[in-house]
């Protein structure tokens, strides 16, 4: 039986970029099913959010921006992050009727005939004019590897695994990572543990003082450059430094913030520097972010020499049709809802659709 369905867009995500530009789309008189489906191969809503450890509550989260057309309003900073955003998004999908279909797997996209793309999923495949990919990160952990790794006796997990700090009681732990995920889980378990050590591969930058606008286009304009070059993107946090607030200057001034350089092995008991010092360790937990999931683009060949995709916009360089929102420069949540509109407003010109009245 022939499954596929033809639409004139097709976003794959429903995290904040992928909302933002299903928003969008509704806006500009597109129709959820007839015009374009949102694919999304979490459980329920809520993006990457759903799956963030119980500790990391609201507000302790850094910069969460409101959707389009819809502000989150009188949240607990009590609750986890997970349920409160979670129930955000949840609702947003209901006022605007974006019919987000799930759990889809999204296996592949190819090059189908007449100018459209072929979406093939686990549900079938959709035949689309545009693509709106909004995948971000979180289904990619980023695990180094170093010598010795195999052997260790311990626990090792990623940020993506991490359970929060109970479960830490009593062990010596070792935290591999220097961005905010690594200090926050060094705050938090440090009262638990019975030691923990910090190593990361460069020293720490603290950043003092707000973080203004002029800040904030700065540190995207050294993201969007590499993009710009077809180079992987670093994430906008990676270049604006650790916020020195006052729990970060207090883990600094009891010593859980004392960054060691980056050991040179691991062994079956903990980790060795080249200089003959070692620590012994029951875990090691892996703050080192995440990569773009992007496999399901690789038939369309738009990786360049540098490993990254070359963009333009929000659109790949080599194809105008395919759009990548909260990649690269548009990561973070405020950059997620900017690109949402921005692929909406090139999709319309594409496909030869009036602009929607603003």
């Amino acid at each position: 039986m022939n499954t596929t369905r033809e639409v004139e867009a097709v976003v794959i995500g429903a995290g904040q970029a992928g909302l933002a530009g299903a928003y969008h789309l509704r806006r500009s008189g597109f129709e959820p099913d007839r015009d374009f489906v949102v694919l999304d191969h979490s459980p329920g809503p809520g993006g990457a959010w759903q799956f963030r450890w119980p500790s990391l509550t609201y507000g302790k989260v850094h910069g969460m921006h409101a959707l389009p057309g819809m502000e989150l309003t009188d949240a607990d900073p009590a609750r986890s992050s997970a349920e409160v955003i979670s129930g955000y998004f949840d609702r947003y999908e209901r006022a605007f009727d974006l019919r987000v279909r799930r759990p889809v797997d999204v296996r592949a996209v190819r090059e189908g005939s007449g100018g459209r793309l072929l979406v093939e999923t686990s549900q079938g495949v959709w035949a689309t004019r545009a693509l709106i990919n909004a995948t971000g990160t979180w289904d990619r952990p980023f695990w180094p590897r170093y010598p010795g790794q195999e052997t260790f006796r311990g626990r090792q997990l990623h940020t993506a695994q991490y359970p929060g700090p109970e479960e830490f009681a009593g062990q010596r732990v070792v935290v591999v990572g220097g961005g905010a995920s690594g200090t926050q889980h060094l705050l938090e378990i440090a009262p638990y543990a019975a030691a923990t050590t910090w190593v990361t591969r460069r020293p720490p930058v603290f950043r003092e003082g707000p973080f203004d606008e002029n800040a904030g286009r700065t540190a995207v304009a050294l993201v969007e450059e590499r993009v710009r070059r077809g180079l992987p993107p670093r994430s906008v946090v990676s270049v604006t430094g650790l916020p020195l607030n006052d729990a970060v200057r207090q883990g600094i001034e009891e010593g859980v913030l004392d960054r060691q350089p980056m050991f040179g092995r691991i062994t079956p008991t903990g980790v060795d520097w080249n200089d003959g010092r070692h620590v012994d360790a029951d875990v090691i937990l892996w703050a080192t972010g995440f990569r773009a999931a992007i496999d399901h683009l690789t038939p369309l060949r738009l990786r360049e020499p540098g490993g990254g995709i070359r963009m333009e916009g929000t659109h790949a360089a080599a194809d105008p049709r395919i759009h990548l929102v909260g990649y690269g420069p548009s990561a973070s949540t405020i950059g997620a809802n900017r690109a949402g509109r921005a692929a909406v407003r090139d999709i319309r010109r594409l496909l030869a659709r009036e602009p929607a009245a603003a």
